[in-house]
């Protein structure tokens, strides 16, 4: 198949290279570089790095409402446009500019966890699963009825980054699936009950509350790892909680209860992975050689 591939992020890059080495990816459209690093020059995105390595045509304009942009994109004669965490809203334009339409990889099972930040707050929610939907795009946000999807289980320990991971190359597996057998799925129109959204991470949601319960707290801490990290002042510096697990003990909250274990409003947790400030992240024990915990956080 002739197809344009839209996408932007890490998350994005599988299932670019899986596409490209099966079918002509007449294009790549993805975010225009930002200011990134210390020196705040501009980045590409990870997919117009990995398509320019693989030596694809790369678009980056800032919006597609421009008429010349959605001439340009219905030139192309694409049979189909996969798109993943592209990051811009598709106009009608777009949407029927492909024969086949455009089809939304969302790492969700749809209609729970509509929207832009699905992994963080299924592992919030404390959800038992989660998994992928292909889906056929309409003008709604992740309304479009789905043509596939496959469920996997959320880890008790699992963190945001590894369950990215997963479901990136889970993505990556079904989108080929899905348009082999194209013309023989049969879309399956979302129901109206279960619908959730999945609104973007805001940084404030990142500070620990050592009250709250230590199911709450663990499923933050994994939840927001690696970004934008769980945290909480220790000596007055930012300390980042990267992975978790529940632990046994009680206390007031806030109180170390030996090693890196933590007393929340019921129960406690235990640190497993963290983060000082200008450092990298390293195991609890690692952190513990160089930081003296107080008795109360």
């Amino acid at each position: 198949m002739k197809i344009v591939f839209m996408g932007t992020p890490d998350f994005s890059v599988p299932v670019l290279e899986a596409l490209a080495a099966r079918h002509e990816v007449v294009a790549v459209y993805t975010q225009p570089p930002r200011p990134a690093g210390r020196g705040k020059a501009d980045r590409p995105s990870p997919v117009h790095q990995r398509a320019e390595a693989l030596g694809l045509p790369v678009r980056h304009p800032a919006r597609l409402r421009a008429p010349e942009d959605q001439a340009d994109f219905a030139a192309l004669g694409a049979d189909v446009a996969v798109v993943v965490a592209y990051g811009l809203i598709l106009p009608q334009a777009i949407l029927d500019a492909p024969r086949l339409g455009c089809l939304n990889i969302h790492a969700s099972l749809l209609p729970r966890w509509r929207g832009a930040a699905p992994i963080h707050r299924a592992i919030m929610a404390g959800d038992a699963e989660t998994g992928v939907c292909i889906m056929q795009m309409e003008a709604g946000l992740d309304t479009g009825p789905v043509l596939l999807r496959e469920a996997t289980a959320i880890g008790a320990e699992e963190t945001t980054a590894q369950l990215h991971d997963r479901l990136s190359a889970m993505g990556a597996r079904l989108i080929v699936q899905a348009l082999e057998v194209l013309p023989d799925l049969t879309p399956e129109p979302q129901p109206e009950a279960g619908v959730t959204y999945a609104a973007k991470i805001d940084k404030a949601e990142a500070r620990l509350d050592f009250t709250r319960d230590a199911v709450t707290v663990d499923r933050q801490i994994r939840g927001l790892s690696p970004f934008p990290g769980a945290w909480t002042e220790i000596g007055g510096e930012r300390v980042k909680f990267l992975r978790s697990r529940l632990a046994a003990g009680s206390g007031a909250p806030g109180q170390v209860l030996g090693g890196f274990t933590i007393a929340c409003g019921t129960g406690a947790i235990e640190v497993l992975e963290a983060q000082r400030e200008g450092k990298r992240p390293m195991p609890a024990a690692e952190v513990l050689k160089g930081l003296t915990l107080p008795p109360h956080l």
